[in-house]
């Protein structure tokens, strides 16, 4: 039975029908649908819609469902579940649950419509994913820290325009990272707290026709309140492209870093040892050990930035309120987060894996005139003007490249004929422990403002551990 075909007279295309129908993809909300239909009978039992008997027996057939299909995700490979006649996952509930229970299955529709219903089950879904995806962050950024703390105190370069810059403790470098972690976090949990309105009630535009306790409904899918206009309840796909485009800011920093671990594995830069778990060889040269794993991230992420883009082009020219456009906008949510969902935890454990080769990038942050700065700032420190500071410490960088050495070699009397403001303290000042030193300011790479970061960072993450989540 269509859930619509009172007024038609010719049924659908056989081909339109099968073309049209969304269960083989919307299967996945099954695990909410049912949560949602058992809160909605259980508020017509409370208008009087249904008798306690009637309840008991619909929420028997809804668990039975369950039960038959399983875990969400194992229900996503089940093809013996699959029904033929069911054009959604909505569909599929109710055919179900008549077939278990008789004809009263079919009450559970009372007072609502498909509108509301999916507007609900795929909020549900985006909540669970974000939980998910927040608590992979959580581990992820621990895994930073963990190897941020295994060499606190050991120097590298830092990079502007892909040229040498300054001298930064490594640990400085990761936590850079668990930044952009914690701020995709920050922007998942706001998403959560906008999408996380109850539809249920809102009917299939104009609100539902019966006295339902939208506020019980509601709660029971701990939810923290009603949605405030049924024409925006079942229209609204904001959260999803909030969510979508939340992931596509997590994809950027996760392929800005799998870039980075790339070059840095490379013979030319030889920071990175790229752990074999995760690594493949090459079919013709033997030598070969390939990042594959970065690499797929590094690809990936370009899908997820797509999906959000689709899903934005999709909603931009849409009247209120449904319309059946929206069925597109599910997919690219799906997509994008089961493209998210089993990258991070391969990370965490690629993180946890890999080894740093502190010798090399020691060295690194002692050539290529990395202290040219901290000598500018010295003659700052001297009342040299910081404009003239720079021009005559770039003269002595001059006089390096055609001697072949470098600041910390030049000759005293020679920093003299450029500005007498030098003295024999400049050479203390041009060491690398010096140079780290002098960035003390909150957020620099200074050791003692690293180990605060640890601290306040670990805090944060620890936070994000223990968050109190809302039962999906």
């Amino acid at each position: 039975m269509k859930m619509w075909s009172g007024r038609f007279r010719e049924p659908l295309d056989r081909e339109f029908a099968a073309w049209q129908r969304s269960f083989g993809f919307d299967r996945r909300l099954l695990h909410y649908e049912l949560a949602a239909g058992a809160a909605h009978a259980r508020a017509l039992q409370k208008a009087g819609i249904l008798s306690a008997e009637e309840l008991t027996s619909i929420l028997g057939g809804l668990e039975a469902i369950g039960v038959q299909a399983g875990a969400a995700d194992s229900f996503l490979d089940d093809t013996d579940l699959d029904d033929t006649e069911a054009e959604d996952v909505h569909h599929f509930v109710e055919l179900q649950l008549a077939r278990r229970i008789g004809d009263a299955g079919y009450k559970l529709h009372t007072g609502r419509s498909r509108n509301e219903q999916i507007a609900t089950s795929l909020r549900l879904c985006v909540r669970a994913s974000i939980d998910q995806i927040v608590k992979d962050l959580a581990e992820l950024c621990s895994a930073f820290v963990l190897r941020a703390e295994d060499f606190a105190d050991a120097p590298m370069p830092s990079y502007t325009h892909l040229q040498r810059a300054e001298p930064v403790l490594a640990a400085h470098w990761l936590l850079a990272y668990v930044e952009m972690f914690l701020r995709d976090a920050e922007r998942l949990n706001d998403c959560r707290k906008r999408l996380n309105r109850c539809p249920l009630g809102s009917g299939a535009v104009a609100g539902a026709t019966l006295a339902l306790d939208r506020d019980q409904m509601a709660a029971e899918l701990g939810f923290n309140g009603a949605t405030a206009n049924s024409m925006d309840a079942t229209s609204d796909r904001d959260f999803a492209l909030e969510f979508a485009q939340a992931l596509s800011l997590l994809a950027i920093h996760l392929s800005r870093w799998a870039e980075e671990m790339i070059l840095f594995s490379s013979e030319e830069f030889g920071f990175v040892v790229l752990p074999e778990p995760y690594s493949t060889g090459s079919s013709a040269m033997p030598q070969k050990k390939n990042p594959d794993l970065l690499e797929l991230v590094r690809g990936k992420c370009g899908r997820v930035i797509g999906y959000a883009t689709s899903l934005a082009v999709t909603l931009k020219g849409l009247p209120l309120a449904y319309n059946k456009d929206m069925q597109e906008t599910q997919e690219p949510v799906f997509a994008a987060a089961e493209t998210i969902l089993p990258m991070l935890p391969l990370c965490t454990r690629w993180m946890k894996a890999v080894e740093f080769e502190l010798n090399p990038m020691r060295d690194a942050a002692q050539s290529g005139f990395m202290n040219a700065w901290a000598a500018a700032t010295y003659l700052s420190q001297r009342g040299v003007p910081s404009r003239l500071a720079h021009e005559i410490v770039g003269k002595a960088v001059q006089m390096c490249m055609t001697k072949g050495c470098q600041l910390q070699d030049l000759p005293l009397d020679e920093l003299r004929e450029l500005n007498p403001a030098f003295d024999q303290t400049f050479y203390e000042a041009l060491t690398l422990s010096s140079v780290l030193a002098i960035h003390d300011v909150s957020g620099g790479t200074a050791p003692t403002r690293v180990r605060s970061a640890l601290h306040d960072v670990k805090s944060r993450i620890h936070a994000l551990h223990h968050q109190t989540a809302i039962p999906a």
